[in-house]
């Protein structure tokens, strides 16, 4: 256990209200099963506690799921996974706002297990669940995009959406990314029309460029199975297709492939850019989908977490926003993880005041893998004790 403050074990007044806002535990709990686990340990020791679970991501894998657990309706559709074979994916819709998830299309859990597919793997199926929440009369899209199996700049997509990419043959390009470096020329004319009248956020904790050494390829292509000279491949290819939009689109095509966010999920930011998309990072705009400034208001208490606590939770993952946004309410926030690898200093600037890992009850990580539910609720059971009893 790491403490931010210098002593004590409990707040000054005893929390009569607690939030519970952590996303999940990556291959061990979903951020619902987080919530409900954290909740039933907390009320072992206080029966009575009033707890309120609002499970949270950051536009990665679990974005949807968090989206339904705010109450916004479940929606599912056949389209094309990332090799060809048809999946059934979900989308999110509440009152005109569709929140669309890339990997519930395009996303390495996608992939037939142990097959990875650098070069081939296409976000054709995202395209086509962007297009199942026009259809259904969605006025603003949240497209969260995180754990792909693709880097083919958003390629895919854009074909599904209307575009045409074709070789100098006139053929269409081969899906995924390597298929982009026959790419004679490009044709956005055709882009779905509604496009133009929704509202549409690209929401990512990335904020790679397109290409180069910090770009989605360099950067990424490595967790998609891409080898060194994959790498060099998919980013001379993703190179030539921000030069041939340049002749499609204008200049524009060149500065969002330098912007903030293109590099993100194999580079489907940039096909998003390419949309009309607006940049902004992952938690903040699910903070403000799923209601969270008023649970917070409700609050007396903020649990957030995830599976590991580390450098990278700093830069945008989901418990530094809640606890940016926790501490701007002057919210006294603790966290729970599998795994925490920040010193209490750095947990504190970060507005965390103790984070309890699984591992201080259980230092085999193997176990605390497989039996994380049950170390979470005993977990929860020592905030109790710390902060509420």
């Amino acid at each position: 256990m790491a403490d931010a403050a210098a002593s004590g074990t409990r707040t000054a007044q005893s929390a009569q209200r607690v939030l519970v806002a952590a996303d999940k535990f990556k291959g061990s709990l979903t951020a619902v099963e987080v919530a409900e686990r954290v909740t039933a340990g907390l009320r072992r020791i206080v029966p009575d506690l009033t707890v309120e679970a609002l499970p949270v991501a950051d536009g990665g894998d679990g974005t949807v799921a968090a989206a339904v657990a705010a109450g916004f309706q479940r929606r599912e559709v056949r389209v094309t996974g990332p090799l060809g074979d048809p999946v059934t994916a979900a989308y999110a819709l509440r009152d005109g706002t569709a929140v669309v998830e890339m990997a519930e299309a395009s996303g390495l859990q996608r992939l037939p297990s142990g097959v990875l597919a650098p070069l081939t793997a296409s976000t054709y199926g995202s395209g086509e669940l962007v297009r199942a929440a026009l259809d259904a009369g969605a006025r603003s899209i949240v497209f969260g995009v995180g754990g792909s199996a693709t880097t083919d700049g958003g390629a895919g997509m854009l074909s599904a959406l209307g575009a045409r990419f074709v070789t100098a043959s006139g053929e269409p390009v081969a899906p995924g990314g390597g298929g982009l470096a026959e790419l004679a020329s490009a044709d956005l004319s055709g882009l779905d029309p509604r496009l133009g009248s929704v509202e549409f956020v690209l929401a990512s904790d990335v904020d790679n460029p397109l290409t180069g050494p910090k770009g989605a390829p360099a950067v990424y292509g490595p967790q998609k199975g891409a080898s060194p000279k994959d790498v060099e491949r998919l980013d001379a290819a993703l190179a030539h297709f921000t030069k041939v939009l340049e002749v499609a689109v204008g200049p524009k095509a060149a500065e969002y492939a330098a912007s903030p966010g293109a590099g993100a999920a194999g580079g489907i930011g940039y096909g998003a850019l390419l949309l009309g998309a607006a940049f902004r990072p992952g938690i903040e705009v699910m903070l403000d989908v799923l209601g969270f400034a008023p649970a917070l208001e409700r609050a007396d208490l903020v649990i957030t977490g995830e599976g590991s606590l580390d450098e990278q939770t700093l830069h945008g993952k989901a418990p530094a926003g809640v606890a940016a946004a926790a501490r701007a309410a002057d919210k006294e926030v603790v966290a729970v993880c599998g795994r925490l690898a920040l010193p209490p200093e750095v947990l504190g600037r970060a507005g965390i005041r103790r984070a309890y890992a699984l591992t201080d009850l259980e230092p085999d990580v193997a176990k605390c893998i497989a039996e994380a539910g049950p170390i979470l609720e005993r977990t929860a059971e020592r905030i109790a004790r710390d902060f509420l009893s």
